[in-house]
């Protein structure tokens, strides 16, 4: 069954207005500003989402010119600007360069200067968003810098977005934001994190507050337990260095999936307003606990990939990878089980999965409700299954609801059929790929999307435990190999399978 919507509203956005200004980009030469944000403010340009009064400011320490770093990006859009010349063409008269390194101060005083000229030329009004696209050893750094230039000394007309990983445990993240909140005020920090910008995410909330069918069911009393899963069949590829330090733990659970824990379980907030939607993020995530705090290892199983693939395409085992240490133990699988302690979900496991070079790309939440309390029919496959509402984050982004109904025939038997919402059938059109809802968000200067300091620092005391015995004791938390191309290791189906339960395999 697929779910349609109005053919009238296809195609239709409804959009803010981005007010004239800069957007300084430091990293500029990295892998995330060629690959993502470039192609996203081109994405906003096309759409004519972004005001005429426009510039972007690259900024590296490579001794690049503007025309070096206009021919650098393009490289990154070949497709694109093949289909769109002439708003490429348009688009590059945008893009500017200035060679920054930020661990010398008087490169940022420079910076300010070249602003300045850029405000005149581009009318930009003096409005900047200063995006740290750039390795988190220089995000406190780069606060300071831009801070005692006086970057940063208007909160109308300057923000800082910041990339993750934010911090590497609680006490890191404790740190920074305190640097962080005395170089800016709270409410011109914007710390990304690209999932929220994902259409299917933003769904969640509203399939949850705009029905009134979801809302009564979405506690204890009915579902009976919850999996969100974020498979990846690519391995670490040239993030070796950057893996070895974070693992799946620090690279997707903390970050990522915590995101997608919050919404799925948040309150509903009293009004569609940006701090009482991460007001209640933040609670729930409070609220949230491992299984066994005391006893990590119960509730949790850390895995690494080893070769697999075929024999036409062998694939390397994780320790084979460049760059990584032949007897690493950094996981790059992560299953957990945890529990929320308030009135809508005391009792509910919740079971978080992540990791690499698994049998399927895929990212959804799942919510299994409880069985009915009497079987009146018989089922064809045995005993009537679980309703299930399946929402997929991707790669094929919608939803998908689980339930019985009666078999043909005579007698009266049941089986299990699906009710199924796409947005390409639905829409006709593609959602917008994350970086392009985020980075208009964070130039309007909205922050429902992003997280506050409450929120980050909650979801790392979450993970505490983990952290710290994995640092202290990490022959009671070991990595298990699992072959490339599966579901993972077979000890974290024993997570579920204690508690009677399978993982949801797409």
């Amino acid at each position: 069954m697929i779910m349609t919507t109005n053919p009238l509203r296809i195609g239709l956005r409804q959009e803010r207005v981005i007010s004239p200004q800069c957007l300084v980009i430091f990293g500029a030469s990295g892998d995330l500003t060629h690959r993502k944000l470039i192609p996203a403010l081109f994405e906003l340009f096309k759409q004519r989402r972004l005001p005429s009064e426009f510039a972007i400011l690259g900024c590296a320490r490579r001794p690049w010119t503007d025309k070096e770093f206009r021919e650098k990006m393009s490289k990154s859009l070949t497709e694109e600007i093949r289909i769109n010349p002439n708003d490429w063409k348009e688009f590059t008269t945008r893009l500017f360069y200035e060679p920054i390194n930020l661990d010398h101060p008087e490169d940022t005083f420079k910076l300010k200067t070249r602003l300045e000229e850029i405000d005149k030329l581009k009318a930009t009004h003096a409005n900047r968003t200063f995006y740290l696209s750039v390795s988190p050893k220089f995000y406190a750094s780069g606060c300071k810098a831009l801070s005692e230039a006086g970057l940063l000394k208007d909160p109308k007309r300057s923000r800082i977005v910041i990339e993750k990983p934010f911090g590497r445990d609680y006490r890191s993240a404790q740190k920074l934001n305190r640097i962080v909140q005395n170089c800016a005020l709270e409410s011109q920090v914007y710390r990304i994190d690209h999932y929220l910008g994902k259409e299917t995410v933003q769904n969640i909330l509203v399939l949850r507050f705009a029905n009134t069918i979801f809302e009564p069911i979405w506690n204890r009393n009915y579902i009976s337990n919850v999996q969100i899963t974020s498979a990846e069949t690519v391995g670490v590829e040239d993030r070796a260095g950057y893996y070895e330090s974070s693992g799946a733990l620090r690279d997707m659970v903390q970050n990522h999936l915590t995101q997608m824990l919050a919404i799925t379980t948040m309150e509903p907030p009293g009004h569609f307003d940006p701090e009482a939607i991460r007001n209640e993020k933040s609670k729930v995530l409070q609220a949230a606990h491992l299984a066994n705090e005391l006893e990590p290892w119960k509730c949790c199983v850390r895995g690494q990939y080893s070769q697999g693939g075929t024999k036409s395409n062998p694939l390397k085992g994780y320790r084979e990878e460049v760059g990584v240490n032949p007897n690493s133990t950094t996981e790059t699988y992560v299953a957990m089980k945890l529990f929320i302690n308030n009135w809508r979900w005391q009792g509910v496991p919740f079971y978080i999965r992540t990791g690499k070079r698994l049998a399927k790309r895929t990212s959804e939440v799942v919510l299994t409700f409880r069985e009915a309390p009497v079987h009146l029919f018989d089922a064809a496959g045995g005993t009537p299954t679980s309703n299930q509402l399946i929402l997929r984050i991707q790669p094929d982004e919608g939803a998908e609801f689980k339930f019985e109904v009666k078999s043909p025939g005579s007698g009266m038997r049941s089986r299990p059929v699906e009710m199924e919402f796409s947005y390409d059938e639905s829409f006709g059109e593609p959602s917008d790929e994350g970086y392009v809802r985020l980075l208009a968000d964070a130039m309007l200067g909205d922050p429902t999307l992003f997280t506050r300091s409450d929120e980050v620092e909650a979801a790392w005391r979450l993970y505490t435990p983990l952290l710290e015995m994995i640092e202290d004791s990490p022959w009671q938390l070991p990595t298990y190999q699992y072959e490339s191309r599966t579901w993972g290791p077979s000890e974290a189906d024993q997570l579920l399978a204690k508690d009677q339960l399978l993982w949801r395999r797409p």
